[in-house]
């Protein structure tokens, strides 16, 4: 999958490993990692639902974002790059045709 990154400052912060613990600390930068490398090597977001980290969409005014678990209560939190976005008939996301996405940074969503 095609990873894009919302601004270069993040692509930076999650690219190099020096920038990664310096922004996220060891641990969460080590699970940043792991998840951009798991979203590099899937073909489709389908893939990521049979993967750790608890891929899934969220919702309210996070709506067309998703995110992947990483420790406590943050999360990396991207969107699909396709354009257009690949919708199913029922206009839900159709994960097996997201073959981009934009990471859009490292949160606490429970916050």
């Amino acid at each position: 999958m095609d990873i894009l990154f919302r601004t270069e400052k993040l692509r930076r912060q999650c690219s190099l490993e020096r920038e990664r613990v310096r922004a996220w600390g060891e641990q969460r930068a080590r699970l940043i990692l792991r998840r951009l490398d798991g979203l590099l090597a899937a073909d489709t977001l389908e893939v990521m639902r049979r993967v750790p980290g608890r891929c899934h969409e969220l919702r309210a005014d996070r709506e067309g974002q998703l995110s992947l678990d990483l420790d406590g209560p943050y999360r990396l939190i991207f969107e699909p790059a396709n354009e257009p976005v690949p919708r199913k008939e029922d206009g839900g996301l159709d994960w097996s045709r997201v073959t981009a996405v934009r990471i859009l940074g490292v949160e606490d969503t429970h916050g």
